[in-house]
Order: C-alpha cells, then sequence, then structure tokens
C-alpha cells in the first residue's frame, strides 16, 4: 500500500505534476487501485440552502453582492425543505448530502439554529452530511459535530500565492483556521480548489502541496474547473483542457492517496470519454444533480448512463467509518 506522506515538497508534487500524462495516469491508477474499489463512486448533492448577497469578492463567485448576475437571492431555506430534497437526493442514489449556505461566516443566531436542525434531519436519514458556511469558529464546529454533521467543506480555492488575485474579503489563514476548527471538532475536511481562474501551474502545485501537508490529509479533495459566469470578474475565461483536469486529479491521487477525489464543478462540459479518463486517473466522488449551488451540472439521467457505460456503482455511506452520533438537542422555541 502507499505510504501516508504529511512532508511532501512542492519539488516532489511538481515532478509527478509534470511526468508525461501517460506515465501519470498509469500511477494514479495504480495508487487508486492499492486503496479504494475503481468500480466505486461517491455520489454527493449539494444544495444552496440560502443563495446569494454574498459580501465577499471571490471573482468566481455568481453570489457575491457586488456583481450584477443572474442569481436570485434567496433567504435560508426551511428545514422541511432540506430534509424533503435530502430524501430526493437519497431516493435518487446520492450518500452524501451537502448544505451551502452563501455565508461569510457563520454567526450565532436563529440562523444557524435552522442549520443544526437540518444536520440532524440529513443524518438521521443515513447519508453523510456536509454543510458549506464560510469561515467556522472552534465553538461553531463543536455544535455541528454534536448534530451530526459529517464533514465540512472549506475551500483553499488556490495557492497562497496566487490568492490575493482572487479574492481580498478573507486571507489564506483564514481558510486554515477553519479547516483546523473542524479538524479539532472531530469533523472530516473536504478542501480543494479551482483550476482555470489564470493561475499558473505553480499555483496549482502550490495548492496541493498546502493540502498534502495539512497535519492530516483532506477526507475528501474537490477538483473544479472554472465555469465562468456572465457578471463575475472571470467571465471570459477560457475553458479548462481535459488533461489539466486530469493532472490535477492525478497528482492529488498520488499524493493523497486515502482522499475521496472529487470530479467537482465543470463536469458538464465533459462528455463520457473524458469522464471516464478522470475516474482512471483517480477521481471517485461526483457531485449528482441539475445544479451545483448556482451553476450547472449533468442531470440524473445522464449520470446514470455514465454509470451504466462504465459499470460503476454508488460508493455506500459511511464506509469504513461510523455514522456520527447525535449528542445535540435543539430545544424547541
Amino acid at each position: 500500500m502507499t505510504a501516508l506522506r504529511t512532508d511532501w515538497t512542492r519539488a516532489e508534487i511538481a515532478d509527478i505534476y509534470n511526468s508525461p500524462v501517460l506515465d501519470l495516469m498509469y500511477r494514479a491508477a495504480t495508487v487508486h487501485r492499492e486503496n479504494h474499489d475503481p468500480q466505486e463512486v461517491q455520489v454527493c448533492t449539494l444544495l444552496s440552502v440560502k443563495t446569494g448577497g454574498c459580501p465577499e469578492d471571490c471573482a468566481y463567485c455568481p453570489q457575491a453582492a457586488r456583481y450584477h448576475t443572474a442569481v436570485k437571492v434567496h433567504k435560508l431555506m426551511e428545514v422541511d425543505e432540506v430534509l424533503t430534497a435530502a430524501q430526493r437526493a437519497k431516493d435518487t442514489g446520492s450518500t452524501r448530502f451537502c448544505m451551502g449556505a452563501a455565508w461569510r461566516e457563520v454567526r450565532d443566531n436563529s440562523d444557524f439554529d435552522k442549520v443544526l436542525d437540518m444536520v440532524q434531519g440529513v443524518n438521521e436519514m443515513g447519508l453523510e452530511v456536509c454543510c458549506t458556511l464560510g469561515m467556522l469558529s472552534e465553538t461553531q464546529a463543536q455544535k455541528l459535530k454534536d448534530a451530526g454533521l459529517y464533514a465540512y467543506n472549506h475551500n483553499l480555492d488556490t495557492s497562497e500565492e496566487f490568492y490575493g488575485d482572487i479574492i481580498s474579503t478573507r486571507t489564506y489563514d483564514d481558510r486554515l483556521d477553519t479547516l483546523g476548527h473542524a479538524r479539532k471538532a472531530g469533523i472530516s475536511v473536504c478542501s480543494g480548489g479551482i483550476i482555470g481562474m489564470g493561475e499558473s501551474d505553480t499555483d496549482r502545485i502550490g495548492m496541493l502541496h498546502t493540502l498534502a501537508t495539512l497535519p492530516q490529509h483532506p477526507e475528501s479533495v474537490p477538483v473544479n474547473a472554472l465555469v465562468p459566469v456572465e457578471g463575475t470578474p472571470l467571465e471570459d475565461q477560457p475553458r479548462v483542457s481535459v488533461w489539466e483536469m486530469i493532472r490535477m486529479i492525478a497528482t492529488a491521487r498520488i499524493i493523497m492517496p486515502k482522499a475521496m477525489v472529487r470530479l467537482s464543478a465543470g463536469r458538464v462540459r465533459m462528455n463520457t470519454e473524458e469522464q471516464a479518463l478522470c475516474f482512471l486517473a483517480g477521481a471517485n466522488s461526483i457531485f449528482a444533480g441539475d445544479k451545483l449551488l448556482t451553476t450547472p451540472n449533468p442531470g440524473e439521467d445522464l449520470d446514470q448512463q455514465l454509470f451504466q457505460t462504465l459499470n460503476i456503482r454508488p460508493r455506500k455511506a459511511f464506509k469504513d467509518v461510523s455514522q456520527p452520533a447525535v449528542v445535540f438537542e435543539q430545544i424547541p422555541v
């Protein structure tokens, strides 16, 4: 089995990333088979429970209030609405349900109490519950854990060196602190980034280096291809090629062998053959459903056809781990 390391150097990762692409894919596929069932792919559903109106200035994001996009602002959904969506996701094959809110940070208020109820309800369905809510304190992370949260997503987005070209309203250390708070609470960490924002290969390698040298590797590493949205500063960025995605996925697989590597945003622009190459290179997780927060994604029928063509099946929830116990009970108001 491939040894787990958190002492990778940038030079080592660069050598892997820049190796001949067929050699890279072969090595990544080998590592993948040593650590995972290659016929299993985790199927996740991502729901925007609070949409738009975000005060941040992330250059890729249509939910930023300062940009003029087609996104319609929507307040936090009701708990029953979210639980209905979670049941629908489970019925169509998803085993992880992620709830995203366009907040800069979590605030201790009635909205957060609602999210805790959502987490507890989805956990009771037997789904892995994930949230992405912005920055998080230690206390808030513990409350989410006690409500049954399994994973917390907080992407680094890019390298520390390029980060300031994309976001100015929070720092790279802010993001790392949130990951630390989730990990301290015993919540599994989901963290990756986006390519195609104008960054260099060195920046992509830098982001992977940061992830691979965390105290523990993220349990899940989303690899997103930018989906340019009209009205955002990055609306005119060219499409990322499948070979760029393969290099990111394969390198992530080799240096973080136990992680779930998620083929995330941008999949809607890939055909079956391109997605198959990404799975061969070590991707073993996708988002299902026709929308990722506010950007398009392949529909359920297309994914069912994809799974049948490639003879792959959904990974079961909580495989090799225990379902989080709920130790937090909301007091009715």
